[in-house]
């Protein structure tokens, strides 16, 4: 653990993020009231992808770590939405 490289990021793009997660949070509360039918679920789901990967990317700092959790993350990502696509695939054909 004492060859582990720190990273220190700045207090700016911390400040930038979360000014992100605001703006996203309110557009995905406003998207609510517009009428896009099937597609408001959609809209607020990439919001919310958006959402996650900013706080994964840089609030848990998986930019800076070893690519083999970067792969586990990306594998329990797509896992994830294997499940989304086959309950909306049974919503669809019910």
């Amino acid at each position: 653990m004492q060859n582990e490289k720190h990273h220190i990021v700045p207090y700016s793009t911390y400040i930038i993020i979360l000014a992100a997660l605001v703006l996203f949070t309110f557009l995905s509360i406003e998207v609510t009231g517009i009428e896009l039918g099937g597609l408001t679920v959609a809209a607020a789901l990439i919001f919310a992808s958006l959402k996650s990967y900013l706080v994964l990317t840089y609030f848990m700092h998986l930019k800076f770590d070893k690519p083999y959790i970067r792969i586990m993350v990306g594998f329990v990502i797509l896992v994830f939405l294997a499940v989304i696509i086959i309950t909306f695939i049974d919503y669809f054909f019910r």
